[in-house]
């Protein structure tokens, strides 16, 4: 597909990485630098400009573009670089929009100026936090069929009772229905098989039903109940996105900021968090404040080294709470996981690419078997993606035992259309209608019937 880019920040980036690889990538920023680097680094055409230009845009040749991504720092410009696009003929159009005052016009904005798809970074960097919020014990949590099937990111403790153990025992010693569909370890990526052996300090990806992980949890002593008080430094759009909804799920919201304007502005758009004037990195306010007794604390100022640093402090100072940092450059986000230093991390732009590689991944395939969710795990090696299962796809009914899959993929949950949950065994099948979750070290599968060899 051809596919314009406007905008080569953080999110521009990590879509042109992933876009190239099968696509025909166009970039557009305003700062050469910027365009230089990226044509440099990946295989690119670059124009510089102002994305929201109609000269601009047809030097870029944007007429002849199945789609747009605009992800500049300013929601005016990828509205109306959408627009532009829209007028020269390009079916499908994508805006990073992140003033929460355009909430209420995302449906008008879709219908009328032709948005296929909108997407607010911090709204969505906010909705996976509370996710995390839900289940503690994870430091990662992505949800499949409407929430009926999760996948979860575990650490395994030096002291942990699956060190040793051999997948294929796995039911037989905790008799809870899961499935460890990824393995990360000493920084090499593995899609196990029944005779992989765990190992203290192993990154685990584990997928089942919420009510099966969080049996699988109590059996190995570390589930937390979901936080029931959390405290947020930093009084930014994320920081209301996020308390609006951990409000709205009964929680305790403490903010704490050094800006008093923010403060106020803040008190007063969220009457029910108690919002607090000061330094977020300071151990005695943070100890004044109750961090003893706080289920949850999440720092998500606009400093990555200042979330990291306080982080550590809170956890430090909070034996039992659940630390979650926002953390947007990745070398820091590699150093954290690597040393183990926070429990869980957050980065927005992230988050963002993920949502819209699925939807581009959903265009590519022009067949009912369209990719349904997509999720980025194991630093972004690997892709668990959700698939119907459709009338063409011709192993309907056959036991998966008998299929020859290609290497790096493994079937990690079945959803049958009555809503049962099925963790794969040799003996089972696909359905027509059901929603199927294939984890693979290939990034470029878009079809179902991909997966055979």
């Amino acid at each position: 597909m051809r596919i314009i880019i406007v905008g080569t920040g953080k999110v521009g980036m990590a879509l042109t990485q992933h876009l190239s690889v099968e696509n025909q990538v166009t970039v557009i920023d305003e700062n050469p630098q910027r365009i230089d680097n990226i044509i440099n680094i990946y295989d690119v055409m670059g124009v510089c400009g102002n994305g929201a230009s109609y000269d601009v845009q047809k030097e870029a040749e944007v007429d002849k573009a199945h789609l747009l991504i605009a992800t500049t720092s300013s929601d005016e410009i990828n509205i109306l670089a959408c627009l532009v696009a829209k007028k020269l003929g390009v079916q499908h159009t994508i805006a990073r929009i992140r003033n929460p005052e355009y909430e209420t016009q995302l449906r008008f904005m879709r219908e009328d100026l032709g948005l296929s798809m909108s997407i607010n970074p911090e709204k969505a960097a906010a909705r996976e936090i509370a996710r995390v919020l839900r289940f503690p014990a994870a430091m990662k949590l992505e949800s499949f069929s409407k929430g009926r099937l999760e996948l979860v990111e575990y650490r395994l403790p030096e002291d942990s009772a699956l060190h040793g153990m051999q997948l294929s025992d796995l039911y037989r010693n905790i008799r809870v229905r899961v499935l460890i569909c990824a393995v990360s370890r000493r920084g090499e990526t593995i899609i196990p098989s029944g005779d992989f052996v765990l190992q203290a300090r192993d990154k685990i990806y584990v997928t089942s039903s919420p009510h099966q992980l969080e049996q699988f949890f109590r059996h190995l002593g570390v589930f937390r109940n979901r936080a029931s008080s959390v405290m947020i430094v930093g009084a930014s759009k994320m920081c209301y996105y996020l308390a609006s909804e951990l409000i709205e799920m009964g929680m305790s919201v403490k903010i704490i900021d050094q800006n008093e304007q923010r403060c106020v502005q803040m008190g007063e758009r969220l009457p029910k968090a108690l919002v607090i004037q000061g330094d977020g990195t300071d151990s005695e306010l943070l100890h004044e404040e109750g961090i003893e007794q706080t289920d949850a604390f999440v720092a998500i100022t606009g400093i990555d080294e200042a979330n990291i640093l306080m982080s550590m402090c809170a956890a430090k100072q909070a034996g039992n709470c659940k630390v979650v940092a926002k953390i947007n450059r990745r070398a820091l986000v590699d150093l954290v996981s690597d040393e183990h230093m926070i429990d869980s991390v957050v980065s927005a732009g992230s988050v963002t690419a993920e949502l819209i590689l699925q939807y581009v991944k959903a265009m590519q395939n022009a067949s009912a078997s369209q990719v349904k969710t997509l999720h980025r795990i194991v630093d972004e090696k690997v892709e668990a993606l959700e698939f119907s299962v459709t009338e063409e796809m011709p192993f309907i009914g056959v036991p998966l035992k008998d299929l020859k899959l290609r290497g790096g993929i493994l079937l990690a949950g079945i959803v049958r259309q009555n809503g049962e949950i099925v963790i794969p065994t040799g003996g089972d099948a696909l359905r027509l209608h059901d929603d199927v979750i294939v984890v693979t070290t290939d990034t470029t599968l878009q079809d179902l019937r991909d997966i055979l060899e």
